[in-house]
């Protein structure tokens, strides 16, 4: 089969690409954290589907988790051998390839295996009213697929899937291993998948592997991830004295301590950490108010306790262990102000190294894209943060690259289903890359 060829099967195929969207969003894989029972059941249907597509090498690690779905999320590994398969490498082989053909092809030349790694878990759906179509239920429409987790980050599962399905069903055996892993718990911080699994599993990652991360992009598929700004999110709690709204008096505001605590941690931290980097968009530390829980039952009750919660995006050159010592002493002064106590939980606390931008992964993307589209690719850094973090503070290359219009955690998220093939096409000759 030609180069052409298994690009052209990649894009006939796109209804098998669609039907694998439809039976994932059908099964809602929220996290414990976030109402729901884990990963469980969207893990064995795309296992079945993998299977009944020849792609039957699959391993399971399931990280136990008493909250979750027979107690365990999944994690899944399905692996297609290479002609150059690393030791790491499985040498078992796919129904639809040639077992002697891909274990007569590992010679001493090993190459890295390349890894292609999504998450199983989606976010809430948020306001119902704001969603056109039921988030549960794919709809297609002008080439667009609606509903939760159809781009976050099923889009990067499918085109990871219609790539390695293209090798697997023509019998065409990729110059290097590739491993398509698919992890629970990405979207709450990744204790129960990408962490879990380096902590108990990493005899499973060479030193040298490729890591593709399809969980991020732009609309034209140019730009390459290679570094991430420190995650921090936190949880505080005010406490006060709860009185009546008549007699403020005889007792001490929570909730407005807790506004003008809000207030002063988001511009001290502004001041503090203020520089610019023009890898990240936006080029600054960003340091946001979200999440805020309800405090009284009554219009006319001066609330004696407030709870509310910081995501904070903080540049590389900046330590959150920088970023926690200022808040600590911005909590002091608001404490001495008020005279109410004030602490906070820690619920996320990640940093990362960057991936130079010549490293050997990001150039072969990079000429990847070329070939496929004609695009001269871009090295960027996001805010957002992914399982290349977890990966890169152990000294792997990491990209996170796809093309898309940036709709997750949106109401009526949606995937291009163009998108979905030219991605799978990119990865394919990245997949055939000596």
């Amino acid at each position: 089969m030609t180069k052409q060829q298994l690009l052209d099967f990649i894009r006939d195929n796109k209804a098998e690409y669609i039907e694998l969207q439809k039976l994932l969003t059908a099964r809602k894989a929220l996290a414990p954290e976030n109402g729901g029972e884990g990963e469980w059941d969207k893990c064995a249907a795309l296992e079945e589907f993998l299977r009944a597509h020849g792609i039957t090498n699959l391993e399971r690690f399931d990280a136990p988790d008493s909250r979750a779905k027979n107690g365990a999320r999944p994690n899944l590994i399905a692996t297609i051998p290479g002609k150059r398969a690393s030791n790491n490498s499985s040498a078992s082989s796919n129904s639809g390839t040639d077992d002697r053909s891909a274990s007569q092809s590992c010679d001493s030349s090993a190459a890295p295996t390349i890894w292609v790694i999504a998450h199983l878990d989606v976010v809430p759906v948020g306001n119902m009213a704001d969603w056109k179509t039921d988030p549960w239920t794919v709809v297609e429409k002008d080439g667009k697929l609606f509903g939760r987790g159809v781009e976050d980050n099923q889009q990067g599962l499918c085109s990871a899937f219609a790539a390695a399905w293209a090798f697997v069903k023509n019998g065409v055996v990729p110059e290097r291993t590739i491993k398509l892993l698919f992890v629970a718990d990405e979207e709450v911080g990744s204790k129960y998948g990408m962490i879990w699994l380096l902590q108990n599993h990493p005899e499973l990652f060479g030193k040298d592997d490729y890591f593709l991360i399809p969980d991020g992009g732009d609309a034209q598929g140019r730009t390459i991830e290679v570094a991430e700004k420190n995650v921090l999110w936190l949880e505080f709690t005010v406490s006060g004295k709860q009185c009546h709204g008549s007699r403020p008096d005889e007792g001490l505001n929570a909730c407005l301590a807790a506004n003008r605590l809000s207030l002063a941690l988001y511009k001290g931290l502004h001041k503090k950490f203020g520089a610019k980097d023009k890898l990240f968009e936006p080029a600054t530390c960003t340091f946001e108010p979200t999440k805020r829980a309800a405090n009284v039952d009554g219009v006319n009750i001066i609330p004696g306790s407030d709870v509310f919660c910081f995501d904070c995006r903080v540049l590389p050159r900046y330590k959150n262990e920088q970023v926690l010592k200022t808040i600590d002493a911005i909590i002091a002064a608001e404490q001495k102000k008020s005279g109410v106590q004030i602490t906070y939980k820690i619920l996320q606390n990640a940093q990362s190294k960057a991936t130079d931008k010549n490293a050997p992964l990001v150039q072969a993307l990079a000429a990847a894209i070329k070939e496929a589209h004609g695009l001269d690719a871009q090295t960027i850094g996001i805010g957002g943060g992914t399982v290349a973090a977890e990966l890169r503070n152990l000294g792997h290359d990491c990209v996170v690259w796809s093309s898309l219009d940036e709709t997750a955690h949106m109401p009526n998220e949606y995937c291009i289903v163009d998108n979905l093939i030219k991605d799978a096409q990119t990865l394919a000759l990245l997949f055939l890359q000596p």
